[in-house]
């Protein structure tokens, strides 16, 4: 008779307890997605009617939207590391991919059933944080009104090296003035890459629009904002360019006849 397997007599604890975090060997996908390509997508005919109390139910009587938007925000580090940095600040990240999307939702909803309230009156951690599935380059204004963005996140993106493949960059002159549309005035756009030839575009493109400028990192940590910078994701080592533009208003000129 086979001997029976002795069970354990000693109390769960936090080693010996699975984590309830997602593992990204369990969420397999192609590292890039073709922003052209017919995809499955959801989306609000506009923002007025998009629900927002789905992915912020603790913010649902506050009539908050979100306020920062990590565009391709991949396995959603920046999310996570800001969330507790601003926990009053509604942040999105929006990912074309559908298991990296999966991922960092799974995340989330483990980060918040694992995370108590300091306080009972207050949110909990992670509440202010969420993810869709969307593709920003056609989608961004049916999720997002008018000048309702302070902060715009573009790390790492696809640098489409092909030259036949830059109009899919996810800066271009046509997507600026859509950046420039919902971020609102005096937001920033945070972009980092390690790809020189990028980093040349992307700082190209927006020095060359009239609503955005740039802004110095040091300018910055001087205004606070040190602690978006020190958390920017890091990948590998090697080389990183970062560069920061401020959405800046142009007053119009009367042209009256008389």
């Amino acid at each position: 008779m086979p001997k029976r397997k002795r069970t354990s007599d000693k109390p769960a604890t936090a080693a010996n307890v699975p984590s309830l975090l997602p593992q990204k060997k369990h969420y397999r996908q192609r590292a890039h997605a073709n922003p052209f390509s017919d995809h499955a997508l959801a989306y609000p005919a506009s923002p007025d009617a998009f629900d927002w109390s789905i992915h912020y139910p603790a913010f649902a009587d506050s009539g908050k939207t979100p306020a920062f938007a990590d565009i391709g925000c991949g396995f959603g580090g920046l999310l996570i590391t800001l969330a507790p940095l601003f926990p009053d600040t509604l942040m999105l990240g929006l990912e074309i991919r559908v298991q990296v999307t999966q991922y960092v939702h799974d995340r989330i909803t483990a980060l918040r059933a694992t995370s108590a309230s300091p306080q009972p009156t207050t949110p909990g951690p992670y509440q202010n944080v969420s993810v869709i599935r969307a593709n920003a380059m056609k989608f961004l204004p049916n999720f997002f009104p008018k000048a309702s963005l302070t902060a715009l996140f573009f790390l790492f993106p696809d640098p489409h090296f092909k030259a036949r493949k830059h109009k899919a960059r996810i800066i271009s002159p046509t997507l600026l003035a859509e950046y420039a549309y919902v971020l609102a005035p005096g937001g920033l756009v945070y972009t980092i890459t390690d790809v020189q030839d990028l980093a040349q575009w992307m700082r190209a493109h927006l020095e060359a629009h009239p609503l955005f400028q740039f802004v110095e990192e040091q300018e910055l940590r001087k205004e606070g904002k040190g602690p978006i910078l020190d958390a920017k994701v890091e990948r590998n080592d090697g080389e990183k360019w970062l560069a920061c533009f401020r959405r800046v208003e142009v007053k119009r000129q009367n042209h009256l006849s008389t």
